[in-house]
């Protein structure tokens, strides 16, 4: 991507956002060697994982890779299957620098699911070995209170290795919560849709209604919580 195309992708405080370049096949480090060049050492990526379920944690991970040891295959998890995380999950975490963090469902509930995203990734930056020069974070939004200053990059899972790897992480560590969530309340099927709301999910609640790790504000649940008073 020439510099043109990569600084439309991107804002940082002073700057608009511009959608990404849908064309873009895969994620390359090319932002992260603009910041090496004027002298950021260390650049994180930093993603999110589960703004739209109704249950269950927000997930956020930061990730500073290792220039000469960058996982082969990353891309935004979405693209991905399962046994393909799972791969470049366990190489991330023996390559890179890596942070994962969570907002509680109580937490979405309080802040709105943009303010709990948003503190998840404060977290998941702050919890870094070594404190980023710079950060990468997927999306409109940069984490208000972070120790370094950082770049919004609108599709930067499809953009950044280190948003994508970032992506991967995320994802992998919720989805393992939600299995873990799954055995403790079996009757609502975590496991297998994630805490989305697809017709299983949604048919569990209308039988059992929600339990404690349900977003009380979101619109399903909500609807169901007033249903019962």
């Amino acid at each position: 991507m020439d510099q043109r195309r990569r600084t439309m992708a991107c804002r940082s405080s002073d700057s608009p956002s511009v959608p990404r370049d849908m064309r873009r096949p895969a994620p390359d480090f090319g932002l992260e060697a603009a910041r090496h060049r004027i002298g950021d050492r260390l650049v994180a990526g930093v993603d999110e994982v589960g703004r739209g379920p109704l249950a269950g944690p927000v997930f956020a991970a930061a990730v500073i890779l290792d220039r000469g040891a960058i996982p082969v295959g990353l891309a935004d998890s979405k693209t991905l299957s399962a046994a393909e995380r799972e791969r470049l999950n366990g190489e991330i975490l023996r390559t890179a620098m890596v942070s994962i963090a969570s907002a509680s469902a109580d937490e979405v509930d309080r802040l709105n699911i943009r303010g709990a995203t948003l503190l998840a990734m404060r977290r998941a930056v702050a919890g870094l070995a070594a404190r980023p020069c710079h950060v990468l974070i997927d999306g409109h939004d940069i984490a208000p209170g972070l120790a370094c200053k950082g770049t919004a990059v609108v599709g930067g899972d499809g953009l950044s290795l280190s948003i994508a790897a970032a992506s991967i992480v995320a994802k992998v560590a919720r989805d393992a919560l939600m299995r873990r969530l799954c055995a403790a309340f079996p009757a609502y099927g975590f496991g297998r849709h994630m805490g989305y709301g697809t017709p299983q999910h949604l048919d569990a609640l209308a039988r059992h209604g929600p339990c404690r790790f349900h977003r009380q504000s979101f619109s399903p649940i909500r609807q169901r919580v007033l249903a019962l008073t």
